[in-house]
């Protein structure tokens, strides 16, 4: 094979390449989307129609519960069903996957709280004046709400 013809095969190969990658770069107009905070639902768009509740409001009286473990002798919330930790670090809340290794549950137990927001810190005041470490054990075991 000579120079020229070479030359020019990696030439058309080059501007196929091209328009392929171009064409490849298209979107379908779908979206993906993950929102932590205040209006971002958990993971969930929000369409706001004309003449409805909007969409922070319960739906037909429906409002989202969330279930939290709370561990009074630490501060520490657990959110099962999102796999997360919410952890006082200084004056913040932090969330993660995972607790840092300062934090400890140890055999404290916990207290099942249900409640209608994704952020439980919110209460945390509330909770800690509720469910003070070890002074509600025995009182919330015989009502099956402190478990440990």
């Amino acid at each position: 094979m000579n120079y020229s013809v070479m030359k020019r095969l990696m030439f058309l190969l080059t501007i196929v390449l091209f328009l392929f990658s171009v064409s490849a770069c298209r979107t379908t107009g779908g979206a993906v989307g993950f929102g932590w905070g205040e209006g971002s639902g958990y993971g969930h768009h929000h369409e706001v129609k004309k003449g409805g509740p909007p969409p922070h409001a319960p739906a037909h009286g429906y409002r989202a519960k969330y279930n939290y473990r709370y561990y009074p002798s630490c501060s520490v919330y657990y959110d099962d069903y999102r796999k997360l930790y919410f952890y006082l670090e200084g004056p913040s809340w932090r969330i993660a996957a995972s607790l840092p290794h300062s934090i400890q549950l140890g055999s404290g137990g916990f207290v099942s709280i249900e409640m209608g927001s994704d952020r439980p810190y919110i209460h945390y005041e509330e909770h800690k004046r509720k469910y003070p470490p070890g002074q509600y054990k025995k009182k919330y075991k015989k009502k099956n709400k402190w478990l440990g």
